[in-house]
């Protein structure tokens, strides 16, 4: 008889009672871990998708501002070509119709932007967009104002005052230049070439106009640096230097 068979049936008994309780204990602890990891992934899938919803209700709000955007600027294009078909000097058969826009395999891939949630409607507005292009209606309030020049030029502001004592200095160098012109013109057509009468008949011509030589030069720059109208006043001050820089000129010519 072994030592085992010798033990009492209350000692088997006791050793199966707690092998059945590690095993108890083993099994609760392993549901409890399980039932932690069902919530804590059922919680990560909550959030993802609510991650998910908010993208897609951001993606579906950047559409619909890019789409509402796309409707401006097709509006307002066609209000400025056609503005810009009854300005003054263009020719309007030629100009045709408004051009399609370019097509979307054309465009490039940067153009569009890969997170629609950083985008919020407002900066659709913006002058720079994120990818350093400038926006449509930057660029489309570029030509009205361009178009706008073209069709009311008169509408220009007059001259500031810093800039009136500048007229008599250009034209006093514009005429000089013509008036230099118009001698070298009348010196070499007293030469024996051909066509010596015409060259001088040009360089004395020259001489009539140089006084005036300087106002184109002051309209442009008024124009195009100052975005103003030269009027008479800034006329008659171009005139004054010119025609004082001619009369200079001459006397020196006489004097020699």
């Amino acid at each position: 008889m072994t030592t085992r068979d010798r033990q009492p049936p209350s000692r088997d008994y006791q050793l199966m009672v707690s092998a059945l309780a590690d095993v108890t204990r083993r099994r609760d602890a392993e549901l409890d871990e399980a039932e932690q990891a069902y919530q804590d992934s059922a919680a990560r899938a909550a959030g993802e998708l609510a991650h998910a919803e908010n993208d897609a209700l951001s993606a579906d709000r950047w559409a619909g501002a890019a789409a509402a955007q796309v409707l401006d600027v097709d509006r307002e294009a066609a209000r400025l070509w056609a503005q810009l078909r009854r300005a003054r000097g263009l020719r309007v058969r030629a100009l045709g119709e408004v051009p399609d826009p370019a097509p979307i395999e054309t465009l490039p891939r940067v153009a569009l932007q890969r997170r629609p949630s950083s985008a919020l409607p407002s900066d659709l507005d913006g002058v720079v967009t994120g990818n350093g292009r400038q926006s449509p209606r930057a660029l489309l309030a570029r030509a009205a104002d361009r178009i706008e020049d073209r069709l009311r030029p008169t509408s220009r502001r007059p001259l500031p005052r810093w800039s009136l004592p500048l007229l008599p200095m250009i034209g006093a160098i514009a005429s000089s230049l013509a008036g230099l012109v118009a001698a070298g013109l009348v010196t070499f057509g007293q030469t024996a070439v051909f066509g010596g009468l015409l060259i001088r008949g040009l360089g004395w011509l020259a001489f009539i106009i140089a006084p005036s030589a300087g106002v184109p030069a002051a309209a442009y720059l008024a124009h195009q640096r100052l975005h103003a109208r030269l009027d008479i006043g800034g006329i008659g001050l171009t005139l004054l230097g010119g025609m004082i820089a001619a009369t200079l000129l001459s006397l020196s010519f006489a004097a020699h």
